[in-house]
């Protein structure tokens, strides 16, 4: 298969959320109609494009395996097509989050780090399902009620969201 990029992005051998941060980055130097071509080794790096392609409004093209690399391929979209990056609305910060559980408030709480950053630290009781996936293993969260999403910095807890 050949696919006309404009720009390729070498994001191999980073592990999320970096291929994401780079994309976002470079993406801002494409003009609307280029696409660009990401190269990750990071098997969570599709599920991650995905969504935040679909929630910039960026179109995702398709990803083709080659070996232990994965090329994703990302249009940029028209700036009348483009659309903030979506954030969850009902946001709740950590120390609110910790009154709740100090507070026998029963609730699930889902982190999406990766499993060496959910290693060094984690909210007790966290269920630990790294972003890339989760689309494969929702049906873990079966029957769950009142569910939080954690990660580090709020973005994969959005995206899982």
């Amino acid at each position: 298969m050949e696919v006309t990029v404009n720009r390729v992005l070498d994001a191999k051998g980073l592990a999320c959320p970096m291929p994401i941060v780079k994309t976002k980055k470079e993406m801002n130097t494409l003009e609307p109609g280029e696409v660009m071509e990401i190269q990750a080794t990071d098997k969570g790096s599709t599920a991650d494009l995905k969504a935040w392609a679909s929630s910039t409004g960026h179109q995702y093209l398709g990803t083709v395996e080659e070996g232990e690399t994965l090329k994703h391929y990302l249009r940029k979209v028209r700036s009348e097509e483009e659309k903030p990056e979506a954030k969850h609305p009902d946001v709740v910060h950590l120390d609110e989050l910790l009154k709740k559980l100090d507070g026998n408030e029963k609730i699930t709480v889902l982190d999406v780090r990766e499993p060496a950053e959910y290693a060094f630290g984690h909210v007790p009781g966290a269920i630990n399902i790294p972003l890339g996936e989760l689309e494969n293993r929702f049906e873990e969260l079966n029957n769950v009620d009142n569910l939080h999403v954690i990660c580090r910095t709020g973005s994969r807890s959005d995206f899982a969201a």
